[in-house]
């Protein structure tokens, strides 16, 4: 499944009234660590079976930054049922990442 690119505008649909868990990865274009992270979350979402994968781009979405706290990038949240369930910030391997979303 493809990441979806969350705003503000599909953020409610795609994440929060999600009937699956949904992996929602904060990240900015100039931070190094998030586009270390950000091939592992592709790879995580070509196989997601059972959860959706989405990014926020920080710097264009900065409402939803904010919403959710988001101080320190990257930031993976794992929402289900329109709460956060799990949080990790900083580079993690692909098996940690499948094991944030898998675990809820």
């Amino acid at each position: 499944m493809a990441v979806i690119e969350l705003t503000m505008e599909n953020f409610e649909k795609e994440v929060l009234r999600s009937d699956v868990p949904v992996l929602v990865d904060f990240w900015a274009i100039w931070c190094g660590p998030c586009r270390m992270l950000s091939p592992v979350v592709d790879e995580v979402s070509e196989g997601a079976e059972g959860f959706k994968v989405g990014k926020v781009n920080v710097d264009e979405q900065p409402e939803l930054a904010e919403r959710f706290g988001i101080s320190s990038i990257p930031c993976l949240i794992v929402f289900k049922g329109g709460s956060e369930a799990k949080r990790s910030v900083g580079v993690i391997p692909k098996a940690a990442v499948l094991d944030l979303v898998k675990n809820v």
